[in-house]
Parts: C-alpha cells; structure tokens; sequence
C-alpha cells in the first residue's frame, strides 16, 4: 500500500515534517510495510520556508538586514534542494513582529530588508525566487524592497526619498537604471492570498494599517500616498498597479513586486504544490493523509488540505484529513475532495495540554486511521 503524507505545520506545535513523521510513526504499527511518501507543505504564509526546505532537503540561510523600523535584525531565507530556487518569507525581514506594538508606525517603516533577503539569494546564483508576503509592519508599497534592489525614488529636487509609506507624497521620478540587473534572468513568484487592490476602503491602509499602528489620520494619508505611487508608476512606467488584485498585499508590497519587478502573483498553495512536485508524488498512491492545527470552512479557501484535496480528486485519489481540532462547520471540506476528517485530541483539555501533545495524538489518531485502511481493504 502506498500512503502519501502530505500536511502542513500544526502552528505553535510541529513543523510540516514533524507532523508527517508522527503519522508515518502512526501507520506503521499497523503497516510496516508501506510505502509512505511525505511531502511536508504549506499555503504560502507562515512556515512555507521550513515545509520546501525539508519537502527539498534544503537549507536555511541566515543573513543580518535592515528591519521595518530600520535597525538591524537577523533574518532568513530558504534554499532548496535543488540550489537554484530560494523561498523567502518577508516577515522574516520586514514582519510586524519585529515592530514592538507601542512603536508601530507605518508612516516610517520600511520593506528594505526584504530586499537584501533578495539580493542575499541573488548572491547564491538563484534562478528562482519565490516570496511569501503576508505578516508585514509596512505599508510603503514596497519602496524600501526596491530601493535595496537598486530603484531610486526621488522628488521634484532628485534627491532620494527616505523609508516608510509617509514619504510617497513626494515622489516625482522612479528611477530603473541600476535596477540589481541578475533580477533579469530570475523567475519571481509571489505567494499571495489576498485579492486587496491598492487604494481605497478595501486597500491595503484602510484593511491592514490599523493592525499596524495607523491612526485614521495616517491612513488617509497613507492611502493617498499610495494612490500618487501608482499614478507615478502608470505616467512613468506605463503599468497600472492601482487596482491589480493582491496589489494591497504587504502594504503595497504585492504593487511593486508587479508593477516594478514584473513577479507573477499565485494563490500560496499553487505554488508550494509546483516546488513540492507533489502531483508526481501521489502517482500510484492508495491514499494520500493531509491536514493542519484546525480544520474549519476557512480549509476550502486556499489552505493546504483543500489544495492537496483538488490535486488528489484530479488523480481519483482518496483524501484523509487529519486537525488537531474541527470545527462544527468543517463539514463543508467534503464537497472539496476530503472524505474524511478526524481530530487528535482524545478529550477535553486545555491548549497547552494539546499542543505539548501533538504529536503523540497524531500518532495515536493516525494508527487508528491505518487500522480503517486495513480493514476496508481486507473486503
């Protein structure tokens, strides 16, 4: 029997591969003998660093940059197995955690330290950039990134501008010429989940500037000054990022990465089934186990099951879904390729109890999934 594991990380508790070990450890009481592939995954946020390191046999990369509120901060990227694609997650550099709440200030921070993330790879002779841009403390449409990367932002003087979303009011010229030339031969995909324009109620200040220190004042003014930055791209450039879905994502981020850096923007989870080969990796298989922390009706909108579900259903292969909790909603994931779901927490306990138990509840909640498989394949 051929069992494909393929989830993504239980959050604050075990890694993708983590969570596959403890299943294989699971099945294997009750099938020593199967063939079980892992592929440990991700949507694109959070972890997807770690999951395509270890899906690859990669490495992580350490590199000390400049962060959102421009002191240094040591940071990191992932490299691949194959050594020509690098996986960066920008919160590492330019999170909002990296921000101490009473100092928030999206006026003044700042993406350049996602940018030396990128020229750190580049200096690894990358081919192959995928960015994750969730989780930011920025909202400078990613002017910082780009300034580390060689594109000047100058005034009506030529002087530069300085960091942060506050200084795009004055932004007359956007300067290409010493543009990192490498970035000319690198495939840049964005794993972006959010479909904010720009500007306006939905943009990327009024949505996401508030969760970083934005007063109503400043999102006014950071939402206009956003406005002007794509102006200023269509008159100069002659590309409409304004209302581009995703644009929004990151303060503006998803904006630059389109309009400057000409990226591709995908759905997370499509682009962690691409790295991952994951369509290669469930051929021949009876079975393929997902899962992640909770399963909810959020699961069908781009988390890993459903994306591993949509490939698996696509081949005529069984799904099981493995949470460390469900919710009363979860139903909803069967008509989306899960035929079945189970939780791992044996009984009412507290969080801490259940993190600190993850694993070996995934284990036990695995063996008993394997013991069904056998069962129903003995009729």
């Amino acid at each position: 029997m051929k069992i494909v594991i393929a989830p993504d990380s239980f959050k604050e508790s075990l890694t993708a591969l983590e969570v596959a070990a403890s299943i294989e450890r699971g099945i294997r009481k009750v099938i020593p003998n199967a063939e079980i592939v892992k592929v440990p995954m991700a949507d694109g946020g959070e972890g997807t660093v770690q999951s395509l390191i270890d899906s690859s046999q990669g490495s992580i990369v350490k590199a000390k940059v400049i962060g959102p509120m421009g002191n240094q901060v040591q940071a990191h990227f992932g490299l691949m197995g194959n050594s020509h694609t690098a996986v960066i997650e920008m919160a590492s550099a330019s999170g909002i955690h990296l921000a101490e709440p009473e100092n928030r200030n999206p006026l003044i921070t700042t993406t350049f330290g996602t940018g030396q993330l990128i020229k750190a790879a580049l200096d690894l002779k990358v081919n192959h950039l995928i960015l994750g841009i969730g989780g930011s403390a920025t909202n400078d449409a990613g002017m910082g990134m780009c300034q580390a990367l060689g594109i000047q932002f100058l005034d009506e003087e030529g002087n530069s501008l300085g960091y942060g979303g506050g200084e795009l009011d004055k932004l007359a010229k956007i300067d290409l010429t010493n543009l990192d030339p490498r970035l000319a031969n690198v495939t840049l995909e964005v794993a972006c989940d959010v479909t904010n324009p720009l500007c306006g109620p939905t943009g990327a200040s009024h949505v996401f500037g508030p969760q970083k220190g934005a007063t109503p004042e400043m999102i006014t003014r950071l939402d206009a000054n956003l406005a002007h930055f794509a102006d200023v791209v269509l008159e100069q450039l002659g590309v409409d990022v304004k209302n581009i879905p995703g644009a929004g994502a990151a303060g503006g981020l998803g904006a630059a990465l389109y309009g400057l850096l000409n990226a591709t923007m995908k759905p997370g989870i499509d682009i962690v089934i691409e790295a991952t080969q994951l369509e290669q990796a469930i051929q021949g298989a009876d079975v393929v186990i997902t899962g992640e922390g909770r399963i909810d009706s959020q699961t069908i909108h781009g988390k890993t099951p459903s994306g591993v579900a949509k490939v698996c259903k696509a081949a005529n292969i069984p799904v099981i879904g493995i949470a460390g909790c469900l919710s009363p909603d979860c139903a909803v994931v069967h008509d989306y390729g899960i035929d079945a779901v189970f939780d791992v927490v044996p009984g009412a306990t507290d969080l801490q109890s259940a993190l600190e138990n993850a694993s070996s509840n995934l284990e036990l909640t695995a063996r008993n999934v394997a013991a069904l498989l056998v069962m129903f394949n003995k009729q």
